[in-house]
């Protein structure tokens, strides 16, 4: 599945709170009303894991792992009625009757209902009917059909018969998701909406590697090379030979009709503008996302001169890590330092990889000093997957699951290792795991007495910022304790910042390709590599790139402000914690629990005088 589609997704159709419904609310009629109303959130929360499977399996909640979600035209038609049906469910309850907590909730749930109908309806028809744009764009090089399965599988529950069952039933389910792929590709095509031809190069190779000639060589099939104590051996062989036949006779040929019809069709005649602002209706489309993905009303232009002033600010607090090292020359000229000086650098994929997994251990170790609740789930760290090493960003994480046996994990990527330097390690360890998403993912999943919504509600400016405001607390675990690797996380800081600049660029101004590249190589000392896959994700994603520095920015403002209003009582364990404790919120929701706290512990602090 498309990932832009799968965070959206996610985004959309799952609701939030921020509190548990209170002890002794008003009256029996408040709490008879705030009773159904939890009932109709938990039904519609089933609705949703029905209608994306894959999500639940991600998410960790069993009975779906079977399962596709429809992908046909349909299909997609079909969940937009099931959505409306929600939003006229949603406004029979009685709001004024509701518990206070779950009025928030209505208000928070109305919100995403009425937003997710609003992105289905881009780009907009002259008759008002929905284009379902994001959906006829259903592949690209960081996700889709091509790739998605392989990841999908991995992240399976791996117990038991039954499981490898569920396994091999959707195997044989895949080509049929592969068609309605194609054929939501066909029907995107003919309306102009499409992915640019610039960020397909490597795509028709990604569906290559899912071709293979024996099928235990499959990504797909990893699963069956090793069962466990529990599968017996007559059912290890009648279940790999069912994954076999699966993948001979209806997966392979489906990715080889894939590989074909994008080499000889579909990439020859897409689009040649990057710009999301050039595909039909791209400019209201654009400044939706935009609203979207950062929970603010910001415009485009307003977060493009936020970027350029963070930019400027970045590039001067670098510039003075490059004195205190005492290199001698331009800032290009450190950075091509940076990028080609051995000491930098490894020669080997293991090597690297034992030094990730020794940084998080030592971040492991130091959170203590900055929050009181941890999270109980481990994490491991693994390579990128060979198949999607070259166009995947340099790390990135994957929630576990306990219902699945399955611990979080940060991927590393490995490949290409003269473009993975040293002095970036530590700030992606602080962002991917600890204390960024590890921490807080898990603890949102952890957090007891809230609905199953509240646990898994993905609000990218939420979830970003704080991985982004996780890089700034490195320096109070004991880590970047040198120069580099400081300019390490000021340059992942900095890279955000640009963000900003470069995807209103891109979308919204009229930006080329190399206008992108151009900015990121005078402001960073990111390798190129790098900086193209970065900029071409921005391309296929519009708008998602926002979220991490609107965040961040905002987690900032409110530490500012508990700290101002709290003096020498400030606890940055508390905040951290009233930050991470109420699940995943926008931001405008986020600040008014600080303030609310804030104003409690100022309270507290009064009558304790």
């Amino acid at each position: 599945m498309h990932l832009h589609k799968f965070v959206l997704s996610l985004v959309l159709l799952i609701a939030l709170a921020v509190a548990p419904v209170a002890a002794g609310a008003e009256g029996t009629g408040g709490a008879k009303e705030s009773k159904r109303f939890r009932q109709f959130l938990a039904e519609d929360w089933m609705r949703a894991m029905e209608d994306n499977p894959e999500f639940a399996t991600f998410l960790g909640v069993p009975g779906y792992n079977h399962l596709w979600s429809d992908q046909s035209w349909e299909g997609i038609q079909r969940k937009r009625e099931k959505t409306k049906a929600a939003l006229e469910k949603l406004a029979s309850f009685d709001r004024s009757m509701l518990r206070p907590a779950d009025q928030l909730n209505y208000d928070l749930y109305e919100r995403n209902l009425v937003q997710s109908l609003e992105g289905d309806l881009y780009p907009r028809t002259p008759g008002g009917e929905p284009g379902f744009g994001g959906d006829l764009m259903p592949i690209n090089q960081l996700g889709g059909v091509h790739s998605f399965p392989a990841r999908l599988l991995g992240a399976m529950p791996k117990f038991n018969v039954g499981h490898y069952e569920d396994m091999v039933t959707r195997l044989a389910g895949l080509p049929a998701v592969i068609e309605q792929t194609v054929a939501l590709m066909k029907l995107g095509l003919k309306r102009g909406l499409t992915p640019p031809m610039i960020t397909l190069r490597d795509v028709p190779e990604q569906v290559r590697a899912q071709i293979v000639d024996d099928p235990m060589e499959s990504p797909l099939l990893r699963a069956f090379k090793e069962f466990p104590e529990a599968v017996p051996e007559a059912d290890r062989q009648r279940l790999t030979a069912a994954a076999a036949t699966a993948y001979q006779e209806g997966i392979r040929p489906a990715y080889q009709k894939l590989h074909d019809y994008l080499v000889e069709s579909y990439i020859p005649a897409t689009r040649e503008e990057t710009a999301h602002g050039t595909l039909p209706d791209g400019q209201a489309w654009y400044a939706f996302l935009a609203r979207q993905y950062t929970t603010t009303d910001l415009s485009p232009d307003e977060i493009h001169e936020i970027g350029l002033g963070e930019v400027r600010r970045i590039r001067a607090e670098m510039d003075k890590i490059i004195e205190k090292t005492g290199f001698e020359g331009s800032f290009q000229e450190f950075g091509q330092f940076l990028r080609t000086d051995p000491q930098f650098y490894y020669n080997d994929r293991e090597e690297l990889l034992r030094d990730y997994r020794s940084i998080a251990k030592r971040a492991d170790e130091a959170s203590i000093k900055l929050f009181r609740r941890l999270p109980r789930m481990p994490y491991g760290i693994r390579p990128v997957p060979e198949y999607m090493e070259k166009s995947a960003p340099g790390g990135f994480y994957q929630p576990g699951s306990v219902e699945f046996g399955r611990p979080g994990y940060f991927y590393a990527n490995t490949y290409n290792l003269k473009g993975r330097p040293k002095w970036e390690m530590e700030d992606l360890i602080l962002h991917e795991a600890v204390p960024g998403h590890h921490f807080q993912i898990t603890i949102a999943q952890e957090l007891e007495g809230l609905p199953e919504f509240r646990k898994r509600n993905i609000v990218t400016a939420y979830v970003e910022g704080w991985g982004l405001y996780a890089e700034s607390l490195g320096e109070d675990m004991g880590l970047l304790g040198d120069p580099y690797s400081k300019f390490g996380q000021l340059s992942g800081e900095i890279w955000r910042a640009a963000r900003l600049v470069v995807d209103t660029g891109l979308h919204a101004r009229g930006w080329s390709r190399q206008q992108a590249i151009d900015l990121f190589q005078e402001n960073t000392t990111v390798a190129e590599h790098n900086i193209i896959v970065e900029v071409d994700r921005y391309i296929v994603i519009p708008g998602q790139a926002l979220a991490y520095k609107m965040g961040e920015l905002k987690i900032k403002e409110l530490r500012g402000y508990a700290q101002e209003q709290l003096g020498e009582s400030f606890d940055v364990r508390a905040f951290h914690d009233q930050v991470l404790g109420h699940g995943p919120l926008p931001l405008d929701v986020l600040e008014t629990v600080i303030k609310e706290w804030v104003a409690e512990q100022k309270a507290a602090g009064e009558k304790a005088d």
